[in-house]
């Protein structure tokens, strides 16, 4: 039996994502496995694993909402714009700001927002990733971009010490958002040098952190036989979707890959398609030159046994 679905794995700290790709497959002894998205090493917290017959989700998870919980120093900034970088700015804070006046600057970063992906990002400029050029010394113009604070909380009180000042934060965002740029943001408007200085990914879409396995779990759950129990179905990464449920004909036309005739109450661009049984079988989007008609964009059904 080869392993399916997807596993809510919480990644540890020190890892990169690419490294808990790697543990995985060996765990489960396959190689048919893939993340959904990045986590910094330093940031640990829930990154979706699909494995087996789930990567073929992968491109239906990656633009999912994130919530985190971290924290904000103010008083100097660094090269990376977490604790992990060389300090390249410093102002001691002399200011004493109330919680009224540090929640009106959160409220100034709801909704839409312009950011400026760090140097040491991923985000790729004429082929190469800026952390390419960071690590070389270069500094290159980085493209805008626009994202989306759905809400922004401050968890704790303000906390002095020395010459800086910090306070954690609770932030769901739209994919895209670089939470440590966020926080270098929010001292900018405070007049302040600042950085990220403790990050958790609490969620992603529907799989939260309380839902999460770690990986020392998982070795107990492999001696213990229930290693493949720990993964859900893949079709909860793709709940978010219109369902359409078909009756016995149509589900075999559908696993031949038939374009067929919109459904009443299916307009949208893209569904999800069930049959009888509630298993899933496919994605379905508009066809793009016959109107009234949709065809299959992904096929999960594969004839295989799971």
């Amino acid at each position: 039996m080869n392993p399916n679905g997807i596993l809510i794995l919480h990644k540890p700290r020190g890892m990169t994502s690419h490294d808990c790709v790697m543990k995985v497959r060996r765990i489960f002894q396959t190689k048919k496995v893939g993340h959904t998205g990045t986590l910094d090493p330093d940031v640990n917290g829930v990154l979706p694993i699909c494995i087996g017959k789930a990567t073929k989700v992968v491109e239906y998870m990656s633009g999912y909402s994130k919530e985190y919980e971290g924290e904000v120093t103010i008083g100097f900034s660094t090269t990376t714009e977490d604790k992990g970088g060389d300090v390249v700015n410093k102002k001691p804070v002399t200011d004493k700001w109330t919680e009224a006046e540090l929640d009106k600057i959160l409220n100034h970063f709801k909704g839409e927002i312009i950011q400026v992906p760090p140097m040491y990002s991923a985000v790729k400029v004429n082929g190469k990733k800026l952390y390419e050029y960071a690590r070389a010394g270069k500094e290159v113009e980085r493209p805008q971009r626009t994202v989306t604070i759905h809400s922004l909380d401050r968890l704790s009180d303000i906390t002095y010490k020395e010459d800086t000042a910090s306070f954690r934060f609770r932030v769901y965002c739209s994919k895209g958002t670089y939470v440590r740029t966020l926080a270098v943001d929010i001292g900018h408007k405070l007049g302040y040098p600042a950085h990220m200085s403790d990050l958790v990914r609490t969620s992603s879409g529907p799989y939260s952190l309380e839902n999460s396995i770690t990986f020392e779990q998982l070795e107990e759950f492999r001696e213990n036989g229930q290693l493949f129990a720990q993964l859900i179905p893949f079709e909860t990464a793709v709940d978010y979707l219109p369902k359409s449920i078909v009756d016995p004909v149509t589900e075999q036309q559908i696993k031949n890959g038939a374009v067929l005739p919109i459904k009443k109450g299916l307009e949208q661009i893209r569904f999800c398609v069930y049959n009888e049984k509630g298993e899933c079988l496919a994605v379905y989007k508009r066809h793009p030159t016959k109107e009234g008609f949709v065809k299959p964009e992904k096929m999960f059904w594969t004839g295989e046994p799971s």
